[in-house]
């Protein structure tokens, strides 16, 4: 199966809506065009193995990492019908989870091929989903891991701290104003 291929014709759960953009660069000089697309069942394996790889370090820091286990979770857990593949330069790139949930959504599984962080691609792409978000009116809640240098982009846009635990630190970020969205480099949308 390659996860890199589109599949535009099925949108829901979190490819729904505008599934492209640009990040700044890719290392060669030209932006990065990146694609949402919805994930499919058999996506489930190189999903499981990409989260075994970014999450690594974080959990051995935190003396918590189980080679099975960091993959089982994933495939425990694993919903096609809320998760979006994501594509960047035509390969495959990472992963977002967006779930409904009584409060608003769950941002969950949003995991990137360490040769790509820190170029824009997460911030794009976390920028689009919380375009969509903040346009519903719904609050945003993840996990992140004690320490972990994700939370520092949660906290660009628009993440705070709700509660603290030995091991995972839960964010919300509510719904931006116009003002807020432009700051984040998001577009302003309606109020």
């Amino acid at each position: 199966m390659d996860p890199s291929r589109g599949n535009e014709t099925r949108q829901s759960g979190a490819a729904a809506g505008k599934q492209s953009g640009t990040a700044p660069g890719s290392g060669s000089g030209h932006p990065m065009r990146w694609t949402l697309r919805p994930a499919e069942p058999a996506d489930v394996e190189v999903i499981a193995e990409l989260r075994a790889v970014v999450l690594r370090p974080d959990l051995e820091r935190l003396g918590r990492f189980d080679e099975h286990r960091v993959r089982q979770r994933l495939r425990d857990a694993f919903s096609p019908r809320y998760t979006s593949v994501i594509v960047a330069d035509g390969a495959f790139a990472g992963c977002v989870t967006v779930r409904p949930a009584e409060s608003g959504r769950w941002l969950e599984h949003f995991y990137l091929d360490p040769v790509l962080q820190g170029r824009g691609l997460g911030s794009a792409v976390l920028r689009t989903l919380l375009d969509r978000t903040d346009a519903e009116g719904v609050a945003v809640r993840l996990i992140v891991l004690r320490g972990s240098a994700a939370r520092r982009l949660y906290e660009r846009h628009g993440f705070t701290v709700e509660r603290t635990e030995p091991v995972d630190i839960l964010m919300v970020r509510q719904p931006a104003t116009r003002a807020r969205r432009l700051r984040e480099g998001g577009t302003p949308g309606a109020e």
